[in-house]
């Protein structure tokens, strides 16, 4: 009789895990998934027609086998003739330049090719993102600031701090005045703390490798032409988007999972777990009528939270008292997004254009919103009439805290508010505003985070536990390290020998991705 992998969460890892399994190995797979729809955080939901992507999801890997695993399931939209370089080492598998390919016009399943357009909002003017010193940002800053931004600098550069906080590891690589200028208050509002309080650690998985130097050489690379050569991953200029958002891809991974013998099971919430010597034995799950199910393991793939994993574990089970207070002391960081529906925005490019950005990231004091989307340039098909703005105005909250507490209604009272009052639209322009909240969307490098150890060790311990994912391990993956992690363990498991090292290493490595 074959194997049953139960698999908590259908976002990235969990579905990755079960076409894997499908394909390599004779584990079936059960995904059972809370919410009424696949997809996680990279999910997509619709407003009327309008496409709403949780975060934003830029499709774009430094691994050759995630940029495949994409394009497996959704084919690169037509494109003219030429060289279009996506990947690091080669030329991505898949890739037509011939004129052949689906057509977005006509065709729905398509991945798209976008270009990456990001900046920063300060002090009323526009600079880029990541930091580029050109010429243009550079007279923004004006000729005093700039001069004591390079002083800083060189400060930090002689006299480099002990790196065992965020804050430390910014004033390194940017120097003081840098930091304080386009960091300081940003970051403390999207983790509702200063960086003095945030692990170090958090810095080099996201943006290790970024620096002033980098900024500086990528302005003057961008002035003379030479961007060909491979850059940090944050200064790419062109990713992958599906045509209807994000949340594409893993509707039809999950059709897949289907079509494969797989199980996928929506609206099941799993409320509790029988540990035994060491190993998961059952799962009890709830639907939405209120019933509970028993379903025995073989294998558990987590992706839920590890406070609630490791809560659930302790109730029917022995759970050592170390490893029940780290996951205890957990913190995440919630997320929330307002849609606005605007006949256009005021703000224009130079040329009197619309704005081309995907992300505004508001660094303006005395407002809530942390960053915009603006989700017609991530794909004009997100937006039911193209004629029209579609933006995302993104909050960073903790459950329960003044901002989160707040009605649907007063935050997209509030979200109006602020983009009429940082100048980017006019009030008359509004047509309709939602509210969506995400939970537990950024797993936070404070509380217990540095006895993570710990956890870890007794987690290696459950022998038929895999932890994958962004909250599965508690650390902020982007959306493919999530789907490595999920590969990774597969492969153990194809090999018959799970690495857990492995699995745990996706994302510990030297290549990273941008700051969200």
């Amino acid at each position: 009789m074959p194997r049953t992998a139960l698999i908590i969460g259908a976002g990235p890892a969990g579905l990755t895990a079960a076409c894997e399994l499908l394909a390599r190995t004779d584990i079936v797979p059960v995904v059972l998934e809370q919410d009424a729809v696949v997809g996680g955080i990279s999910r997509t939901l619709v407003h009327a027609g309008n496409r709403i992507d949780l975060g934003g999801h830029r499709f774009f890997s430094r691994s050759d086998r995630v940029m495949d695993w994409w394009l497996d399931r959704l084919p690169l939209q037509r494109l003219p003739p030429g060289p279009v370089q996506l990947g690091y080492q080669r030329q991505v598998r898949g890739l037509r330049t011939d004129g052949s390919g689906p057509d977005p016009e006509q065709q729905d399943r398509v991945m798209l090719l976008r270009p990456r357009r990001s900046r920063i909002f300060h002090g009323g003017r526009f600079f880029s993102y990541p930091l580029s010193l050109d010429l243009e940002t550079l007279s923004a800053l004006g000729p005093s600031r700039t001069a004591r931004i390079g002083t800083s600098y060189l400060r930090a550069r002689l006299q480099p701090r002990d790196e065992s906080t965020l804050e430390d590891f910014l004033v390194n690589r940017f120097g003081e005045e840098l930091y304080r200028t386009f960091f300081q208050d940003y970051t403390a509002k999207v983790w509702g703390r200063s960086c003095d309080r945030i692990s170090a650690e958090w810095g080099a998985q996201r943006i290790r490798g970024l620096s002033l130097r980098g900024a500086l050489v990528d302005g003057v690379g961008r002035r003379l032409g030479l961007r060909d050569r491979p850059t940090e991953t944050s200064l790419i200029e062109q990713f992958l988007y599906p045509k209807l958002g994000p949340g594409q891809m893993w509707e039809a991974a999950a059709e897949e999972v289907v079509r494969g013998g797989g199980e996928v099971r929506l609206g099941c919430r799993v409320v509790g777990a029988e540990l035994e010597a060491e190993r998961i034995t059952a799962l009890w799950v709830q639907g939405t009528d209120g019933v509970r199910q028993r379903l025995e393991a073989d294998l558990v793939f987590s992706t839920m939270p590890l406070r609630e994993l490791v809560a659930g574990l302790a109730r029917s089970g022995t759970v050592p008292d170390a490893a029940r207070d780290v996951a205890a002391g957990l913190e995440y960081r919630d997320f929330i997004t307002v849609g606005v529906l605007l006949d256009g925005l005021s703000a224009t490019e130079p040329d009197g254009g619309p704005l081309r950005d995907n992300w505004i990231y508001i660094q303006e004091p005395g407002v809530h919103v942390g960053r915009l989307q603006l989700f017609h340039n991530w794909s004009p098909w997100m937006v039911a009439d193209q004629r029209q703005a579609w933006v995302g105005m993104e909050y960073f909250a903790s459950e329960g805290d003044t901002l989160w507490s707040r009605s649907d209604a007063s935050l997209a009272s509030l979200a109006v508010d602020e983009l009429v009052g940082l100048g980017l639209a006019d009030r008359g322009a509004v047509r309709d505003a939602t509210t969506l909240r995400m939970k537990r969307a950024y797993p936070g490098y404070f509380g217990t985070h540095d006895r993570m150890g710990e956890l870890r060790g007794w987690l290696d311990r459950v022998q038929n536990l895999v932890p994958i994912g962004r909250n599965g391990q508690h650390r902020y993956n982007n959306q493919d390290h999530s789907m490595l992690t999920a590969m990774v363990a597969v492969d153990g498991l194809a090999a018959d020998g799970l690495d857990r090292d492995a699995v745990w290493s996706v994302n510990t490595e030297s290549t990273h991705h941008e700051q969200a």
